[in-house]
């Protein structure tokens, strides 16, 4: 069950992303049918032969796990964001493997205990043994299968291994089995079986359009969400608009010549390149959590060698940097739609500052809608650490009559807010900036994202 819990996020990755919502509501919704199974399984144990209930709860969770990928893919393309979403397709998806699983334990406990004079000891062992067994199937997915496989074979070989075993109990009436008889064959199954993904990353489900508008165009979509563009032919064409809002920033608030870049957050590695092309001598650091990212990247996206890339936590990674050092700080990390909850945080602002340079600056894209507590939320933590931040944005997304991506600027120094909105403006593009009395009406009441305190998925906005 550990296995597929783990799994189980893989799984609805591609279609709800990967959030600390995701999480609760897989783990709920398995507690849920661990819960139910084991009730049902013990009043099942107690009423027939138990000996007679192993095997086909076996097979029938077997299936249950098998199928459950299928399901999610079958209803994924429906799914919207939120809570609600999130519970249904766990519960669609995995409730019902956790549930018949879950009461095969409460049956063995049955079989196990031939006298009240043991059953401490056999249920305190049968406890421990279930508990070592958790702790392996947690660690040989978490640390080995999901890096050496694509996670739907994974799901398959777990299933198909748990309906064999318990097809052959029920057909020889045997008490056990040798596993590894069933495993190793089905394990022939993961060369065979992909996903819905062309690349399965560490963390997401990625896939590499091509733009049928221009030849050299490439779209990174990860987990369902239009990551990045890169057009391979000509590196300085900037498709997305947040992404031509901070190469503004950069082109007004930086020194001419080649700069010191720190990316947060690699994705399609865009910036990298255009800043290589037009600014050429450019030190680029990215720092990237998922290196399969970078595999993509150097393959399909045109991602130069010349460009160095830290694979590892943007919050562990940042710390390492000196003092100083950069001209500008970009942060773009992403999980789904929203950004990684630790990156947001005053604490971390502050190791952005200390890592800038005097005259440097910070550009963060952040997404948000509606209320927009979110990007409310982040200008305020900006501003608990910069005496100078402005906000990019379309009139309509500062109204809050719509939203999507903003862009938000910090610097220790006077920020020539004119001259970018005359860049923005020179581009024939909508966006305004706000800073000084205008932008703390914007902020309200927002609270300031600390370590302690950052909600991040439960306060972003949904389309």
């Amino acid at each position: 069950m550990l296995v597929i819990e783990i799994l189980a996020a893989r799984v609805l990755a591609p279609y709800l992303g990967v959030s600390l919502e995701v999480f609760t509501g897989i783990i709920g919704v398995i507690l849920a049918g661990i819960s139910v199974g084991a009730w049902l399984g013990g009043r099942a144990a107690d009423r027939g032969n138990p000996r007679s209930l192993v095997g086909p709860l076996l097979v029938l969770g077997g299936l249950a796990a098998v199928a459950s990928p299928l399901v999610v893919d079958l209803i994924g393309p429906a799914l919207s964001t939120g809570p609600l979403s999130i519970v249904l397709a766990s519960s669609l998806g995995f409730f019902a493997p956790a549930a018949l699983l879950s009461a095969v334990p409460p049956i063995v406990v049955k079989i196990r205990l031939d006298s009240l004079e043991h059953t401490g000891s056999v249920v305190g062992s049968y406890s421990a043994i279930g508990t070592a067994g958790a702790i392996l199937g947690t660690f040989l997915t978490g640390f080995v299968l999901i890096a050496a496989f694509p996670t739907r074979p994974i799901v398959i070989v777990v299933g198909g291994t748990l309906a064999a075993v318990g097809l052959a109990l029920t057909v020889t009436g045997r008490r056990s089995i040798p596993t590894l008889a069933v495993l190793l064959p089905l394990g022939a199954l993961v060369l065979v079986f992909d996903g819905p993904c062309e690349y399965e990353t560490t963390y997401h489900c990625a896939i590499v359009e091509e733009d049928e508008f221009r030849p050299g165009g490439r779209i990174l979509v990860l987990d369902r969400v239009r990551n990045s563009y890169v057009d391979l032919d000509d590196p300085t064409h900037l498709e997305f608009r947040y992404i031509e809002l901070i190469a503004d920033v950069i082109e007004v608030e930086s020194p001419d010549g080649a700069l010191d870049v720190v990316s947060i957050g690699g994705g399609g590695f865009t910036l990298p390149g255009y800043l290589a092309a037009t600014r050429p001598g450019t030190r680029n650091t990215v720092l990237e959590i998922d290196a399969p990212l970078v595999e993509i990247g150097e393959k399909d996206l045109g991602l130069d060698e010349s460009v160095e890339v830290i694979i590892e936590d943007a919050r562990i990674s940042l710390a390492r940097l000196r003092d100083d050092r950069a001209d500008v700080v970009i942060g773009d990390a992403f999980s789904g739609a929203s950004v990684p909850w630790h990156l947001t945080t005053v604490e971390f602002v502050g190791e952005i500052e200390r890592v800038l340079a005097d005259a440097g600056v910070y550009a963060m894209n952040v997404i948000d809608y509606g209320q927009r507590e979110f990007a409310r939320a982040a200008v305020a933590t900006l501003l608990e650490v910069f005496p100078n931040v402005v906000l990019l944005a379309p009139p309509s997304y500062i109204s809050g009559a719509a939203g999507g991506n903003y862009v938000l600027v910090a610097s220790n120094q006077p920020i020539a807010t004119e001259a970018i909105e005359r860049a923005v403006g020179a581009r024939g593009s909508s966006e305004v900036a706000i800073e000084g009395p205008r932008l703390l009406d914007f902020v309200n009441d927002a609270r300031v994202l600390t370590d302690d305190f950052a909600p991040v998925d439960q306060i972003v906005g949904r389309p």
